[in-house]
């Protein structure tokens, strides 16, 4: 959510950065500000109000006092009138108030400075490239290939068990799930500094709130009941990533400075609907309905967030570089960034069977825009409550990390090399049929 205070002093700054993103938002800024201005009146009102019949209600007791009944009881009637006002007044303040918080919440970030111009995915420039693509002397399979030869992955299971867009990992192919997973918890918190933490999979919709995911995007995530109470349906929600329910932890919260900076990693599956576009099922893997992530959060103090956002660029790099996967970091543009973020990575790992590169983490930092949604703060040493910067990353995404891996580590002889760092969890070298 957006500084109320900062679109108030700074109306025009705060529409030049929403034009920036390119959807029309700075459009709301008027309306916003109408809201703002008469729930100041209202409150106002209010207070001159109150502050009135506790004047009068004084004038009472000295009336009743001085046995000057029949004035005491003109002062009651107007007493019983002033509050009648001012319980009116607070029907409309309350309404007013809903509106402007939904309208807020309608808002996306403001970008930072930093972030390039442009519209659309087409405008994000490379930040860099780690090594080169991998070169075979043979026509590269595709992974759809590799699952299906080495028995890695049973799609059409999969499509029986629930519909398109979902996978059912067997025998090797689990296996190397479970062992991705694995190394990327441990790569994080042994030598990246991160807490583990493992939070439900189902979450209230305050999380998705929190976050930014909602209202915006509540028509692609899956809502759930118990049994068939279909009243009951939208009181949780499947996560859509570990974000939702790991940066919310401290939702409420008012910590202490000294508990700054807070890193946590997380594993869980990630349940998406808006991956059901036609044709879906003859993706593969790359676009799915559920898919497995190890989550990177940082909860820290204004001044040093940019610097964290690099470091956690780096420690998502770690993994395709432990890994040896040729990859690319883009910087997102202005027009091409999530709705919560001020600035944004994105890192895109090569995948030689399809011939491109793949999503495999999305590395933001969204300054207090999370935090002021989820009412996290923090005391600072001089007794100030300021709201602390948010930052998640993705360390790393996986079906896509898979497909890359097995795509680019194949070997002429239809095997699959598996790199170092996932031998110990594998005890093998390399996936055979």
């Amino acid at each position: 959510m957006l500084d109320i205070k900062l679109i108030r002093e700074k109306p025009d700054f705060a529409r030049a950065r929403l034009a920036t993103r390119g959807a029309g938002d700075e459009a709301k800024i008027d309306e916003l500000l109408e809201l703002d201005a008469r729930r100041r009146k209202i409150l106002a009102e209010v207070e001159t109000l109150k502050a009135q019949r506790n004047r009068v209600s004084k004038e009472i007791g000295v009336l009743m006092g001085q046995k000057r009944t029949a004035e005491a009881e003109a002062k009651k009637a107007e007493t019983r009138e002033l509050g009648e006002r001012i319980a009116a007044l607070d029907r409309q303040g309350a309404e007013v108030e809903a509106a402007l918080e939904a309208l807020m919440l309608q808002l996306p970030n403001l970008p930072h400075e930093s972030a390039p111009a442009g519209k659309s995915a087409e405008d994000n420039p490379i930040a860099r490239v780690q090594g080169a693509k991998p070169e075979f002397a043979f026509k590269p399979r595709t992974h759809m290939e590799l699952c299906e030869s080495l028995k890695l992955v049973d799609f059409a299971r999969a499509a029986k068990l629930s519909g398109s867009g979902f996978l059912l990992y067997t025998h090797w192919g689990a296996r190397l799930e479970r062992a991705l997973i694995q190394f990327l918890l441990d790569l994080h918190v042994t030598e990246h500094g991160y807490t583990e933490v493992s939070p439900p999979f189902v979450v209230g919709p305050q999380c998705l709130e929190g976050v930014g995911q909602f209202p915006k995007f509540k028509d692609q995530y899956y809502g759930v009941a118990e049994g068939d109470a279909a009243d009951k349906l939208g009181s949780l929600y499947l996560v859509p990533t570990a974000e939702t329910p790991v940066a919310n932890i401290h939702r409420e919260e008012l910590l202490a400075e000294r508990q700054l900076p807070v890193y946590y990693c997380a594993y869980t599956p990630c349940f998406r609907g808006e991956a059901g576009a036609a044709g879906v099922g003859t993706r593969g893997m790359i676009r799915v309905h559920q898919f497995d992530k190890v989550e990177l959060i940082k909860i820290v103090k204004p001044e040093s967030s940019y610097e964290e956002l690099e470091k956690m660029v780096a420690d998502a790099e770690k993994v395709l570089q432990r890994l040896g996967l040729h990859y690319r970091v883009l910087l997102l543009c202005m027009g091409d960034m999530g709705f919560a973020s001020a600035k944004t990575y994105d890192i895109e790992v090569w995948a030689p069977g399809q011939g491109s590169y793949l999503e495999v983490s999305s590395v933001s930092n969204c300054e207090d825009f999370q935090s002021r949604r989820m009412n996290l703060r923090f005391k600072t040493e001089n007794g100030e409550n300021r709201f602390p910067h948010i930052l998640n990353g993705s360390g790393t995404a996986l079906a896509r990390l898979f497909v890359a891996l097995i795509e680019t580590h194949q070997q002429a002889d239809g095997s699959v090399r598996i790199p170092a760092p996932l031998r110990p969890y594998l005890k093998a070298e390399k996936i055979t049929v």
